[in-house]
């Protein structure tokens, strides 16, 4: 029987309907699937491509007056010191009794500041009383017996003259009287001893006491009571050599080394200002007392010492100071009207060369600069920052020049 064609064509499975259906379900996923894929990629590419910004911190560098008379000569560094000051210890070595004193005490001259243990002296003053009056004593008995014998060498004389005695009696009399005088004057050496004797015990007794050489203010309290003390420290090292440190306030000045080479610039009489580090906005007018006539050759340096001119209670001993020679009056007409700072924590250094990084238009720029004395926590720029320009002070990644930067404090 032969195969009816027809009716196989119409058992076949149109697989080209189900292509076309399986397309039509997969197509939105496809593009969904583009659609992140294309979104991953530009956010990789993004984070991997995008601009970064340096984090900093800057200030404005300040154009700060004076207000001197001079032009600035010349500049320094040195220490406020007293010219007066005394470690005050003891004459004597011994116990601390009591110490009347605290930091900070302001003192007399000849005020007590501390006593030692006097109970041994007390006692060796009072023996040597006793043997004051022993002695004193010894010489009374001794005048009065050479008072008695010397009344009897008047009347053995009397009757000798008359040949009433014997010469034998005549030499006895006068031997005694001459014995009894010797005895009284050796007497009154030992009474003399016993005097000087007692007066050294008093002043050792005297000495336990410990009193202020000059008027001025206890900066130190460097005894306890119960600690031994000794001008020498002869009892060893737990041995105090002070009872506390003494300064006069009214003799407080400045010492600067002055490099040697510019010493020239420098001269007895000549106007000063100074700045103290821990009052930088304060200028304190001064002026040179005199040069130390002597170099130091190891720091090629010479000694200035320098005075205020007036004192003030904020000005204290060991106080770091800045100090400005100035020129005469009629120099100041070519004298800047001010200076420049900028803080300390701006200026980084290349070797020896100092630079600091200038911010502008949200880049920064590496700039060389000369600097000038140290005031505080700013410091003088002499060449290389004009007023109001910005300096980086602290950034969160290492700079350059010409880096892109994102200032932090845009005010």
């Amino acid at each position: 029987m032969p195969l009816d064609r027809e009716a196989l064509d119409a058992l076949k499975m149109d697989r080209r309907a189900d292509e076309m259906a399986l397309k039509r379900r997969t197509r939105p996923w496809l593009i969904v699937g583009g659609a992140v894929v294309l979104g991953l990629s530009l956010l990789v590419s993004w984070l991997l491509f995008k601009p970064s910004y340096t984090s900093v911190q800057t200030a404005a560098a300040r154009a700060v007056q004076d207000g001197t008379a001079g032009a600035r000569l010349l500049n320094a560094s040195g220490y406020v010191v007293p010219r007066l000051q005394a470690v005050v210890s003891s004459k004597v070595t011994g116990k601390v009794r009591e110490v009347l004193i605290e930091e900070g005490m302001h003192v007399k001259a000849g005020q007590v500041l501390a006593r030692l243990d006097d109970s041994t002296d007390l006692d060796q003053l009072n023996v040597a009383k006793s043997q004051l009056a022993a002695a004193q004593a010894l010489a009374d008995e001794t005048e009065v017996e050479h008072a008695n014998a010397a009344r009897d060498l008047t009347r053995t004389k009397a009757l000798f003259a008359r040949h009433l005695v014997s010469q034998s009696d005549m030499d006895g009399a006068a031997t005694k009287e001459a014995s009894l005088q010797a005895s009284l004057e050796g007497a009154r050496q030992q009474v003399g001893v016993a005097r000087n004797s007692l007066a050294l015990d008093q002043q050792l007794l005297d000495d336990t006491v410990i009193r202020a050489p000059f008027a001025g203010v206890v900066v130190s309290k460097d005894a306890q009571p119960g600690e031994m003390i000794s001008p020498n420290s002869a009892g060893g090292g737990n041995t105090r050599t002070g009872i506390a440190t003494v300064v006069d306030m009214n003799s407080l000045e400045i010492e600067v080394d002055v490099n040697e080479a510019y010493i020239g610039r420098v001269h007895e009489g000549q106007k000063v200002d100074a700045v103290l580090d821990a009052y930088p906005a304060w200028h304190i007018p001064s002026h040179v007392v005199s040069i130390i006539p002597t170099a130091d050759r190891d720091k090629a340096t010479v000694k200035v010492r320098v005075g205020f001119d007036r004192l003030d209670p904020r000005i204290l001993p060991q106080m770091s100071i800045q100090v400005w020679f100035l020129g005469e009056g009629g120099a100041a007409a070519s004298a800047p009207a001010g200076r420049i700072e900028i803080p300390q924590a701006a200026v980084h250094k290349d070797g020896a060369t100092p630079y600091v990084f200038i911010y502008r238009d949200g880049r920064v720029e590496r700039r060389a600069v000369k600097l000038g004395a140290a005031t505080g926590s700013d410091v003088e720029v002499l060449a290389g920052v004009s007023a109001d320009e910005r300096v980086v002070v602290t950034s969160d990644k290492p700079l350059a020049d010409g880096l892109r930067v994102r200032e932090a404090n845009p005010n």
